[in-house]
C-alpha cells in the first residue's frame, strides 16, 4: 500500500491491478450474499478504524472486511468507519458507490459517506454525513459528540434507486462536492442540494457511515481536490 499526497488530500491506494469488471461484479454478488455465513473469517482493511454509535450486544454482528474492489459491510448496530489518513480540506470531491443488498431489518435503515471528521476517538467527535435509505430519502447532517443536528431533514429524492426484491442489489453513488463558498450533495449524479459552506463542517477526515442492520457493498471511496 503506497500514500498519495497532495496539498489538499491524503489517500492511500494501490498500484495492484484491477480484476475485468465484469468477473468483479460476478464474484462481488456470490461472495456477498454468502457473506454472512463467513463472517468471522473476514479480516478488517489495515489502518481503518471502527466507531459504533452504541456499542451491545449486537455488536459482534458487525462485519467490516476488505473484498476488492472495495469492502463490504454488515450491522447490527450504527457504525462509522474511516482510515484517519483519508482526509480533504479546501476545495474538493468526494464519491462514494455502493451496492445494497437485501436489508436485514423491515425498516428503512440510512447508509452513505461523512466529511468533516475531527476527534474521532474522543468523546467530542465531530463529523457532517450524507445518508441515503431505501423509502428514497436522503438526509445531511452534523454530529458535535452525542448531540446531532438536522442541516436537511429527511428528505425525497427521485434519483434514489431502490433495492425492489428482483435483483441481488442495487446500486446508488453520493457525491459532496465542497467549494470555497458551497457545499453541493448529489445522488447518483443528480444535485439533490446546496448549502452553504458556513452551514457543515467539510475539512477534516472522510469516512462511511452505515446505520443498523444493513448488508453493503462499498466499492469505492474516491476523494479528489478540485478548484
Amino acid at each position: 500500500m503506497e500514500m498519495c499526497n497532495h496539498p489538499y488530500v491524503t489517500i492511500p491506494f494501490s498500484r495492484s491491478s484491477p480484476m475485468p469488471r465484469p468477473i468483479r461484479l460476478a464474484l462481488l454478488l456470490l461472495t456477498a450474499l454468502a457473506l454472512p455465513l463467513s463472517a468471522q473469517a473476514q479480516k478488517r482493511p489495515d489502518g481503518w478504524k471502527v466507531r459504533l454509535d452504541d456499542p451491545g450486544p449486537d455488536s459482534t454482528k458487525l462485519v467490516f472486511a476488505a473484498m476488492a474492489p472495495g469492502w463490504h459491510v454488515t450491522t447490527g448496530p450504527s457504525v462509522i468507519l474511516f482510515n484517519p489518513a483519508t482526509t480533504a480540506k479546501g476545495a474538493f470531491k468526494v464519491e462514494s458507490k455502493f451496492n445494497l443488498f437485501k436489508p436485514g431489518s423491515g425498516h428503512a435503515e440510512a447508509y452513505g459517506v461523512f466529511i468533516g471528521g475531527t476527534n474521532l476517538d474522543a468523546e467530542n467527535e465531530g463529523y457532517t454525513y450524507f445518508l441515503i435509505r431505501n423509502d428514497g430519502q436522503y438526509l445531511v447532517k452534523q454530529r458535535v459528540g452525542k448531540e446531532t443536528k438536522d442541516v436537511i431533514p429527511w428528505t425525497a429524492s427521485p434519483a434514489i434507486k431502490l433495492f425492489d426484491g428482483k435483483s441481488e442489489s442495487v446500486a446508488n453513488t453520493l457525491t459532496i462536492v465542497a467549494s470555497p463558498t458551497s457545499v453541493d450533495f448529489l445522488i447518483n449524479g443528480t444535485r439533490a442540494a446546496t448549502q452553504p459552506r458556513t452551514a457543515v463542517a467539510t475539512d477534516g477526515v472522510v469516512g462511511l457511515r452505515v446505520n443498523h442492520n444493513l448488508n453493503l457493498h462499498v466499492s469505492s471511496l474516491d476523494v479528489t481536490a478540485t478548484k
